[in-house]
Parts: C-alpha cells; structure tokens; sequence
C-alpha cells in the first residue's frame, strides 16, 4: 500500500466516525447506556459508615487463643502482658489463658491464685472448675471438694463435676460419696474416665465382682476401647476366669496390638502353660514401649529360667531388681535361680533379702 493510498483511506475513516456522530445527536430516541455504580454505605448524614471496634478488653483474645492453641506458649505469654496492661489486669480470658499455661508448666500454686482471680471477675461454674483442679492437683482435696459442689449448685447437669467430686472423695477415702457422685456422672452422661474410676474404686473397696460388673458395662458402651478390654480381662485374670480373660486381652491386642497391660497379661497366662518362646515374642512387644518395667524384665528373666537359660534369666532378674530394688518377688525369683545353680551364698543372700521385705512369703 501506497503512502497516497493510505491517505485516502484515513480520510473516508474520518468521514465516516463523523458521519455516525452526527446521526446519534440527530436521533434522540437512541439512549447511551451508562453503568450506574451504587454509593457506599453511608448513615444519615452521609458518613461512611466503619466496622465496629472491639472492646478493650477483648481486642486480643482471638489471638491470644491462636498461639494458645498452637502451643507458641512464649509468643502467648507476651501478648497476655500486653493485654493485662492495657486492661489493668481485668480481662478475664488473658488471665485464664495465663493460668492454664502456668498449670502446663507445673507453676499450680500461680495457676491456682489467676483462677481464682477470674472467678472474682466472673462467678462462673468454669472458673470455679479451674480453682479446684488447681487444689485437686496441690493436695487440697477437702478444699477442691468445697469449690466443687459450689460449681455444682451452678451448673448440676455436667458429668464432669460429678466425675471430679467422685474422684476427690475417693482420694478422701469416703466410698461411698464417691461412688454416688459416680454413678450420677454415668447417668448423665456415660464416659470411659468414670467407668474406669468407679471399677478402681470397687477393687479399693475389694468387690471384685462389682469392678467386673462395671467394666463389663464400660465395654458394652465403647467395645473398641482396649485399655477397658485390658482392664476387664486382667480383672478376670485375678478372679481366676482364665478363658473370659484370655478372650477379653484377645480383645483389647485386636484394636491395638502394642496394648502393653494386655501383653503383658496375656504373656502370663502364656507363660503359665510353659510356652516360653511364643510369651517371648509378646514380651518383645512390649519391651519397645516400656524398657523400664520390672514386672516386664521379671517375667522375661522367668520365661529364660523355663527354657534352662539360667545366665540369661539371672541378668534379666538382676535388671529388674535394679529398677524395683524392694520388689520382694524379684528377689525370690533370683533365689531360686541361684538355687538351682548350686550358688547357695547368692541363693541364701537374695532369699533372706525378700524374706526381710516379706515375711509373710
């Protein structure tokens, strides 16, 4: 294309955009389409309106509760400061946070002082709650028992007050409080926690078919729980039911294979029927999960005595008398091996040893 070329077509260009201009001015009935846009927010006097602002008193919770939950306790405890300055000490979920980091920390006395400070702020059964976790944990169970039937007054419809009441009682030695405080957690609401609580509490009084009659219950409610099915079948263990025991401690391996309470029964009663080698494999078990358990290395040291691995059983006995030194059964154990040693020295030193612990053995 030529530059005269070009030209001549620039100009009908023009001539054409003038054209289309001219006709919509001559055409009224043709309207421009204008997009509208909708004016912010604006109150009467027509002032933007902004979001509200947080109280004081509360500016920083959501955060102080997001490095809680994060467990950036430091980062926590800084923002915590901050706030309690700016609040004069009065924000009560600063110093509740504060409190349940300090409890975290082993720091119960200073935990116990800031709960107790929230419940002068606000009189709630929560906070009430927090101060008698506080006592319960520094010993003060009478104390704890005070707060928490105050608590209760508030609030009689939580298993948990119950469940702790029960608990404290029992520390006490008053049964038979604990055991309606219990039994009312349950009817609330059943959990493990009480069910496990009450059965510890039959064994203390020394019904063991009331205990048996409890677990059995717990079971019903989670039958996927192992350490229920360990419980309920190391209690059939001493009640001499060894078949419901055996099935039950079955049970408990199924749903988690390294239950170590389970092994450890369910080794027994293996061991008890001389099959050494296959109470060895379950004891292997365990062994990676508590390398420091004396029951755990005496009944290895017993299982390598049945087998006539006397050196063996001799250094797994003396590893478990290093661990519980005035365990009277682990002494006489090792007696006994050293007896049939022909080691009458070591055998007479380690059977006198849990004769003086036991004299009743």
């Amino acid at each position: 294309m030529t530059d005269t070329e070009s030209s001549i077509r620039i100009k009908r260009d023009v001539e054409n955009s003038s054209i289309s201009t001219k006709t919509e001015a001559d055409n009224p009935s043709k309207s421009v389409m204008v997009e509208t846009v909708k004016p912010v927010n604006t109150s009467k006097k027509g002032q933007v309106r902004k979001p509200p602002d947080l109280p004081t008193l509360e500016r920083r919770n959501w955060l102080i509760h997001l490095h809680f939950t994060r467990k950036e306790y430091e980062t926590c405890k800084a923002i915590i400061k901050e706030q309690l300055d700016e609040t004069q000490g009065m924000c009560e979920y600063a110093l509740y946070v504060q409190a349940l980091i300090f409890r975290h920390e082993g720091r119960i006395q200073e935990s116990l002082e800031l709960f107790q400070t929230c419940s002068i702020l606000n009189t709630s059964a929560e906070n009430l709650k927090q101060v008698a976790r506080s006592l319960f944990l520094l010993g003060r169970h009478k104390n704890a028992i005070d707060v928490y039937e105050e608590a209760a007054r508030m609030n009689c419809k939580d298993w948990e007050l119950c469940h702790n009441l029960g608990v404290c009682y029992m520390q006490v030695q008053n049964y038979k409080q604990a055991s309606d405080y219990f039994r009312q957690a349950l009817q609330i609401r059943p959990h493990d926690e009480t069910f496990t609580a009450l059965g510890e509490l039959h064994i203390l009084e020394g019904d063991i078919k009331a205990a048996i009659s409890t677990l059995r219950k717990a079971v019903e409610y989670s039958p996927e729980n192992p350490d229920l099915a360990a419980k309920l079948g190391i209690l059939y263990l001493q009640h001499g039911m060894y078949q419901k025991a055996f099935e039950k401690l079955g049970t408990a391996m199924t749903f988690d294979s390294s239950c170590v309470p389970a092994i450890l029964a369910a080794g027994s009663i293996i061991q008890n029927h001389s099959d050494f080698d296959v109470a060895l494999t379950k004891y292997r078990i365990a062994v990676a999960k508590i390398p420091e358990s004396p029951a755990l290395w005496n009944n290895i040291g017993m299982c390598f005595f049945g087998k006539k691995k006397y050196v063996a059983s001799i250094s797994c006995l003396k590893r478990a008398t290093y661990l519980a030194p005035f365990s009277w059964q682990i002494l006489q154990n090792l007696g006994l091996v050293h007896l049939t040693m022909q080691q009458y020295a070591s055998a007479f030193h380690f059977l006198s040893a849990a004769m003086n612990l036991n004299s009743h053995s």
